[in-house]
């Protein structure tokens, strides 16, 4: 018997990576989205969770983005 499972396939870099896990790992046990840790830098998620993590990332990068002073 087979069972199947519905969800988004990640692949990204490590260091994103790790971003996303930690990101779930600091939610309730209910709203965790992570099914399976492929590899390093491949993530088995639910398929609700990829606007959430989405938009986790756009605001990550806008914390993390350098100007230079005018």
């Amino acid at each position: 018997m087979v069972n199947a499972i519905k969800g988004l396939f990640i692949t990204c870099d490590i260091p994103m990576a790790q971003f996303i896990i930690n990101f779930n790992a600091s939610l309730p046990a209910s709203q965790k989205f992570i099914l399976q840790i492929l590899d390093d830098t491949h993530l088995f998620v639910q398929p609700h969770a990829g606007e959430m993590i989405k938009s986790r990332m756009s605001e990550f990068r806008e914390q993390n983005t350098y100007e230079k002073p005018t």
